[in-house]
């Protein structure tokens, strides 16, 4: 039995994984969650994610700030899958120091902790739950240019209703391209520069320790046991809520945003394969379908699958540090993990609604999160 400790392994997509490990029965599976409300709820115990895995590890309830907790969940542990992070771009905008202590520093306590070990180290594998939003715009294609990498959009251009991303040495419209591994960081948000902070730890820090590590990139992952209470992420848990209650659906932007959707299940899947495929130790590798989806087709989807009466209204609202797109190439996963997408985003959000259904619905920090991120200057009424 091979020993491995799973860092947020209560959440969304620690949960799922935590439940395909199980199965396997060749691991002693330890999970360290602090059981945020944000995520939880006030009633972690009975919560929906938690019931999934209580029978099937050793849990311990701390938070990854609390060194001396991860140093003793750590002994013994010969892989470590760190997925525990505050992730609400929007959030970490004014959250600054929640969102590096969580992040940076709770990565720092898991590195230490390895270091400072009384006994012979065993930590053999660290696998980091990375973010495409360290890419920030990620790559596009200029007809004059070629390939260039975008800075953040202009707030002024966004309060016009120009949410298009331009050439900054010709000023032609760019052409989104399928981000690649290789692509120039850049990120626009706290969470986003974090992540990328937590990559550089793994990879100056674990060849010095003797420690391999592979560095996920995770696109929009959805699915089946997605929080229904975080206000901060998940436009699927957001618009779903509010759909069930036929409440108008306010889309940011011009609805033409999208995402790369991929699904908790082969997520989960990539990550436990790569523990023991050794052409996986050193990289970074994208997560995601390859496909770009835009948000007004996703309210379309989920108003279809609920016949919700919700109003689709499109209304120019924006926040500071939202990207416009980005895709992922995957051909790296799929050379190296053997990557194949075996759940498609229609049969995904089919399975989820029906999920939803069976769910408690609170919507009530929705509105409560935009007057925060409002207040802050993150968020911006049209």
């Amino acid at each position: 039995m091979k020993n491995i400790l799973i860092t947020g392994g209560a959440g969304f997509i620690g949960s799922e994984i935590v439940k395909k490990l199980s199965l396997l029965g060749s691991y002693n599976i330890t999970v360290l969650d602090a059981m945020t409300k944000q995520i939880h709820g006030d009633d972690w115990e009975h919560s929906y994610l938690y019931a999934s895995i209580k029978d099937k590890c050793h849990f311990i309830k701390a938070d990854i700030c609390d060194f001396d907790a991860v140093k003793n969940a750590l002994d013994g542990q010969e892989y470590i899958i760190h997925l525990a992070a505050e992730t609400g771009t929007g959030q970490s905008m004014y959250m600054i120091n929640r969102y590096n202590e969580v992040n940076i520093m709770g990565t720092s306590n898991i590195l230490q902790a390895i270091s400072s070990a009384n006994k012979k180290n065993t930590v053999k594998k660290i696998i980091l739950s990375s973010s495409r939003s360290v890419y920030g715009e990620g790559k596009y294609i200029c007809p004059q240019c070629g390939v260039v990498y975008p800075n953040a959009r202009k707030k002024e251009n966004m309060q016009k209703g120009n949410f298009n991303l331009y050439c900054e040495h010709c000023g032609e419209k760019l052409k989104i391209a399928l981000t690649t591994e290789d692509s120039l960081v850049k990120p626009n948000s706290l969470y986003a520069f974090t992540k990328y902070t937590q990559e550089n730890m793994l990879s100056t820090m674990c060849p010095a320790m003797g420690i391999d590590y592979t560095i996920f990139r995770f696109q929009n992952v959805y699915g089946v046991g997605q929080s229904l209470k975080n206000p901060y992420t998940g436009i699927l848990s957001i618009f779903s809520t509010l759909m069930l209650e036929n409440k108008p659906i306010n889309i940011f932007e011009d609805g033409l945003e999208s995402r790369d959707f991929i699904n908790v299940v082969d997520v989960a899947d990539s990550v436990i394969n790569s523990l023991d495929i050794k052409e996986s130790n050193s990289e970074i590798i994208n997560l995601g379908s390859g496909i770009g989806t835009s948000v007004i087709e996703i309210a379309q989807l989920l108003k279809k699958e609920y016949k919700s009466d919700s109003n689709i209204n499109i209304t120019g609202d924006f926040r500071l540090g939202d990207i416009a797109h980005n895709v992922a190439d995957i051909s790296k996963s799929e050379r190296i993990l053997g990557f194949k997408q075996t759940v498609l985003l229609e049969e995904g959000l089919h399975n989820f609604c029906n999920w939803v259904r069976n769910q408690s619905i609170d919507n009530s920090g929705y509105e409560a999160s935009l007057n925060e991120m409002e207040k802050s200057g993150m968020f911006i009424r049209k």
